[in-house]
């Protein structure tokens, strides 16, 4: 039996569980639904869940056993009817237990309580399992490949055919670099706009602006590339770079970090606006009653009580910007290089790990698995600016109360 047939049967079993399991209760129940220990959807669902979640638990083992190579496609039917015979016997046992006293609102509470202790640990799961898959493909690109080479070398000049140079310093000075415009671009305007929309805007005025602002963050990351290769890198390096004799190609530092803080904008703003928002307002009307003014209570009273939060948009914003790939690929170019001069090419971490594990290289080559080294410096670079927030909130917060 197919899979997805086994699926649906399960669930149909699922749904006529329900109805019988409900109907017998209040069989049970006689004339006075008082007489039995929970109400009558408690049975019909703990009748449902033992009709579905045996044969889901038995699918996904199997899924699992089929990725991991131990389970052949052949042996999938005979799954699917094992987890539809489940499924039955799980319907019998869930309706043979409907009577007055039996405490189905328990058990059902207790079976809930099981899948969301399941659910949540599926991020967990999934983030050690992130984190190994890095350190062990690192640990194998550090076999064959210098680590002092990796951490200090300033080239980034991947030869199959020859000695690579794979320096991670000109990938991650480029990803800081743009990064840093961008955030200095969007941050003081998201926040300012943040500020506005919620402190001094009319309601009118908000209904009009806020969702305008939020329209950007709909825009796909591929026309906001598209955007900074036709319109913001010729005008900046017609208008700025060259005049200046800074540089002449119009894929630069400056035009990637300008376009993504656009991008970042609305993240920004929608997140500190909201914050700020949630700000009791008798923290601004005793402001207001001891003589503060507006401009005063917002600097002296909201933004204070509002800074963890604050704090966390400005680091999503970051986040955001260090794994950006398509704005830096049309804007900024894939130059491996070091300078200070924003006008001209760079690269970023997140468009090597692209161009690496796209390429034609061996996957047990240094060239291939580089691509995860740079991964996990992602992950610390993110993993440092989370712990750095922590501790600038908690710093913050301590003083504030």
């Amino acid at each position: 039996m197919p899979m997805s047939w086994a699926l649906l049967a399960s669930l149909l079993l699922a749904i006529t569980g329900y109805v019988v399991g409900r109907s017998r209760a209040l069989s049970a129940a006689g004339a006075d639904i008082r007489l039995l220990h929970s109400r009558p959807t408690y049975h019909g669902m703990n009748a449902a869940l033992h009709a579905f979640l045996p044969p889901i638990v038995i699918m996904g083992v199997a899924a699992f056993l089929r990725m991991a190579g131990v389970l052949s496609a052949g042996a999938m039917p005979i799954v699917g009817i094992v987890a539809l015979a489940s499924a039955i016997a799980g319907l019998g046992w869930g309706v043979s237990r409907v009577s007055a006293g039996f405490r189905a609102r328990n058990t059902v509470e207790q079976i809930l309580l099981g899948v969301l202790i399941f659910c949540s640990s599926i991020a967990i799961a999934t983030t050690i399992g992130i984190v190994m898959s890095l350190i062990f493909e690192t640990a194998r690109f550090f076999q064959l490949h210098s680590w002092q080479d990796f951490l200090f070398g300033t080239q980034f000049q991947p030869r199959p055919e020859g000695i690579s140079r794979l320096g991670v310093l000109p990938l991650l000075w480029g990803t800081l670099y743009i990064s840093f415009i961008a955030l200095l671009f969007s941050v003081p305007i998201g926040l300012l706009a943040a500020i506005y929309l919620s402190e001094y805007a009319s309601p009118r005025m908000r209904a009009v602006a806020k969702p305008v602002v939020e329209v950007l963050a709909g825009i796909p990351t591929i026309v906001y590339g598209l955007f900074a290769l036709v319109t913001v890198g010729p005008m900046l390096r017609d208008y700025f770079a060259a005049p200046l004799g800074l540089g002449t190609s119009a894929s630069s530092v400056m035009t990637a970090g300008l376009v993504m803080g656009i991008m970042l904008i609305p993240f920004v703003s929608s997140l500190s606006d909201d914050i700020i928002n949630a700000v009791p307002q008798s923290l601004r009307d005793g402001a207001l009653g001891l003589g503060s003014t507006p401009s005063e209570t917002v600097k002296q009273v909201v933004l204070p009580a509002a800074l963890p939060g604050i704090v966390g948009a400005v680091l999503l914003a970051a986040s955001r910007a260090i794994g950006e790939t398509m704005i830096v690929v049309l804007g900024a170019g894939a130059a491996a290089t070091m300078s200070l001069n924003p006008f001209e090419a760079m690269t970023t971490i997140t468009v090597k790990i692209v161009g690496q594990l796209t390429g034609d290289n061996d996957f047990s080559s240094p060239e291939m698995l580089v691509a995860f080294a740079l991964g996990l410096t992602l992950f610390i670079i993110t993993l440092g600016l989370n712990i750095v927030a922590l501790y600038i909130v908690r710093k913050y917060r301590e003083q504030y109360e």
